[in-house]
């Protein structure tokens, strides 16, 4: 366990500080589709497609390109003016699912969109339990439905979630649904 002087944040990053639909563009150039963010109602971009996908030409597709498409990807609206407010009252650790071999071009992202952060994580996996636990953090951010619901129970600690189509599942009390990071700042400020 890491030594806290202040409350911390666990944030995730795709969905959360990026927009839910930032990929989506790059998707539909590859395939010449127009798939919109309402189409995926699955926590799998395939799930929005009207013919079937090949998996693992997909999943090649999107390795090849996945440094270049989160290097361009789009702030999720006032996530960058609500995380530089809370950058002196909280510690900000981003606990992603993206891969070890993006760091660089993750943490160039951070910069150039001047995100602050006391720390990143890459875990290369969707099962955040272990990073979460290992950082001991008060809270977190998510957009993955059942991400959500395994860390509020797992950790018994409040969850906030970014509502979008993907995960309109029920939820337990301790998570929390928000439309964007003003409602998730109004929470914050009312229970931190």
């Amino acid at each position: 366990m890491n030594k806290k002087e202040k409350p911390r944040f666990g944030i995730d990053i795709d969905g959360t500080v990026t927009t839910a639909d930032t990929l989506i563009p790059h998707i539909n150039k590859q395939y010449n589709t127009n798939i919109v963010l309402e189409d995926v109602i699955e926590y799998d971009f395939l799930s929005a497609f009207t013919q079937p996908i090949d998996r693992q030409e997909f999943a090649k597709w999107f390795k090849e390109n996945e440094a270049y498409m989160y290097s361009v990807s789009d702030l999720a609206k006032d996530a960058q003016v609500i995380l530089n407010e809370w950058q002196s009252l909280y510690e900000l650790y981003y606990i992603s699912a993206r891969d070890e071999k993006v760091f660089q071009v993750t943490q160039q992202w951070f910069e150039e969109n001047k995100v602050p952060y006391h720390h990143i994580e890459l875990i290369g996996s969707h099962n955040k339990l272990e990073a979460a636990k290992k950082h001991n953090v008060d809270i977190f951010f998510e957009d993955k439905h059942d991400n959500a619901v395994n860390l509020a129970e797992e950790l018994n600690i409040p969850v906030i979630l970014f509502d979008t189509p993907y995960n309109r599942e029920l939820v337990p009390k301790n998570v929390i649904r928000v439309k964007n990071w003003l409602e998730a700042n109004d929470w914050i400020k009312r229970n931190f």
